[in-house]
């Protein structure tokens, strides 16, 4: 078997279940299920979807040195990184960031979770849990710190969606979990006998890390789980999320979903140049008065001495019409002049525009979205600019004869629901 031929735990459901699969990474992974990309997203935005997310990887650090050690790979400011009040990381508390080369390239894009005083577990993308744990391992200079890299090892299921906590209410042995859990915090663990965690549960004893986190900007979960528990919680999630509208949902769904979030995709929209000047500054620690970070992570120098000479942003259009990312695509100005490339396009399809202006199926009456709205879907995702542009600036997605007119966004699908508190969730 090739290197595009490994599967996830969940392979045979997804073939039994007439999944179209394709490669993705070193994976055979769903695109689409039979009730299709339009759905699948629909489902995320009303109700839930789960997303079979086993290709991912896991590395975990351990040991009195594992915080510093982690510190100097990780773009993050790990003690000024929580919340608007910038505290440091805690267990129980989670934080998206960046493995960055010498140069301010980007290795990965990760979330990190403190699980106690001295381990962590970093979330990275499919094939990646081999090098960054190289990377890590690396970089020691001393640190007393064992770093494990888990990959195809555990399975990982996430359910995004407004009614993803009821669904999956009734499979955990104690639903008291959901008191007190803000957005990117986690709870329990997938082994037995980890000091300083709170035990989570499914109902038959299985042990498994419930974090409030996903890859979609709507409320959900991402669940991590034995290798060998995987199908029997997919099953579940299933059966239990019929009355609910729930959906198995492929990958197609998952980067319309990230695209209208503005969320990037690792290794398209960043990846291998240097990580300025975009929608995501967020990931990196904040700079000081000199204009240097404020921790001296891996990229740190390079980054802060930069001029860019490339631009990201995100981009609405109009219409569901999209331009595929490709070598022949790129993007013009109002003048018709070629001013870059398209990294994502993708069509959210529970987003409209009325008057102008974006509303989604999830937009309150009270805030613009009209009785019957039914939205038709609007291009979405990210373009690389040789030149600054500011929002609401119209520009063009050409390939051949095709083009569309886009504008340049802040934001793109309001009103989502990935930071509500848990307590309205639960109703």
């Amino acid at each position: 078997m090739g290197s595009a031929g490994k599967m996830t735990p969940l392979y045979d459901w997804h073939v039994a279940n007439a999944a179209n699969m394709a490669s993705f990474g070193d994976y055979k992974m769903p695109l689409w299920y039979p009730a299709g990309m339009r759905n699948e997203h629909l489902a995320v935005i009303n109700a839930a979807g789960i997303f079979d997310t086993s290709h991912m990887a896991v590395v975990t650090l351990d040991g009195a040195g594992a915080r510093m050690l982690l510190q100097k790979c990780f773009s993050k400011d790990l003690e000024n990184c929580i919340g608007l009040k910038r505290t440091p990381l805690v267990a129980g508390r989670s934080v998206y960031g960046l493995f960055l080369d010498e140069r301010g390239h980007v290795i990965d894009d990760s979330i990190v979770s403190q699980v106690n005083d001295t381990l962590y577990m970093v979330v990275v993308n499919s094939g990646m849990g081999g090098v960054i744990a190289a990377l890590l391992n690396a970089k020691k200079t001393g640190e007393a710190a064992r770093v494990i890299d888990y990959t195809d090892r555990l399975g990982k299921v996430d359910i995004q969606g407004p009614k993803a906590a009821r669904i999956l209410a009734p499979l955990l042995k104690d639903e008291s979990v959901f008191a007190k859990f803000p957005y990117f915090s986690f709870k329990g663990w997938f082994a037995a006998g980890v000091s300083g965690v709170q035990e989570v549960e499914l109902a038959d004893g299985t042990p498994i890390v419930l974090s409030r986190t996903g890859y979609t900007g709507e409320f959900g979960f991402e669940i991590f789980i034995a290798r060998e528990k995987v199908n029997s919680l997919w099953e579940q999630l299933v059966t239990a999320g019929k009355d609910y509208g729930l959906l198995p949902c492929g990958l197609a769904a998952r980067d319309s979903l990230r695209a209208g979030a503005v969320l990037p995709l690792s290794h398209q929209d960043i990846g291998d140049w240097p990580f300025i000047e975009n929608p995501w500054s967020f990931a990196v620690a904040d700079k000081n008065e000199s204009g240097s970070f404020d921790v001296d992570f891996t990229g740190a120098a390079a980054l802060a001495g930069m001029v860019a000479a490339e631009f990201t942003y995100p981009f609405a259009g109009f219409d569901p019409r999209k331009i595929t990312a490709s070598e022949s695509s790129y993007v013009t100005d109002e003048k018709d002049e070629r001013i870059g490339r398209i990294l994502t396009c993708a069509t959210d399809v529970a987003c409209g525009r009325v008057d102008g202006k974006l509303i989604s199926i999830a937009t309150a009456e009270a805030d613009g979205k009209p009785e019957g709205f039914t939205p038709k879907g609007i291009s979405c995702g990210f373009v690389k600019v040789d030149r600054k542009l500011e929002a609401g600036e119209l520009v063009f997605l050409v390939d051949g004869k095709r083009k569309i007119k886009v504008e340049i966004r802040k934001d793109i699908r309001p009103d989502r629901t990935a930071r509500k508190p848990m307590a309205e969730m639960l109703v």
